[in-house]
């Protein structure tokens, strides 16, 4: 079963780049507080750019992102990609911006995590119980 869910995952996230790119992000989330990036990083076994549409809070250090997976017991693709990337290109709605990714860690990682991500997105915990794994954060900052 896993299979088709990973294969229905893939299409959803090409089609929702297709749509954060053509729409320049206007209708990248149907709730109005979400906002939604488009992350493009090299791919970690093939080097070919690899794009997914993440949910971010923005931060005066840059932009926080995270991996639930939807409460996958797996961390995401995109996020394994990025912790292999030096460099990331970041589309906010019309605009690009290059961003240097770095993943959180230890006391870092957990404030992050509770003080910023579920402060702002409660609903991150669901997919963190249902996961079962400690969600990985990761933060963007802008070169």
């Amino acid at each position: 079963m896993a299979r088709p869910r990973r294969a229905l995952a893939r299409i959803g996230n090409r089609t929702g780049v297709w749509m954060y790119r053509r729409l320049n992000g206007r209708l990248s989330s149907s709730r109005r507080n979400v906002r939604v990036l488009v992350l493009t990083v090299p791919g970690r076994r093939t080097s070919l750019p690899r794009s997914a549409c993440v949910r971010y809070l923005d931060t005066p250090d840059g932009l926080l992102v995270w991996g639930t997976g939807s409460g996958s017991p797996r961390d995401p693709d995109w996020f394994e990609n990025l912790r292999n990337a030096r460099i990331a290109e970041v589309r906010l709605r019309d605009r690009t911006i290059t961003a240097r990714p770095r993943e959180l860690t230890a006391d870092e990682r957990n404030t992050a995590w509770h003080e910023i991500v579920l402060a702002q997105a409660p609903q991150a915990a669901r997919y963190a119980r249902r996961a079962r794994r400690v969600i990985p954060v990761a933060l963007l900052e802008p070169l």
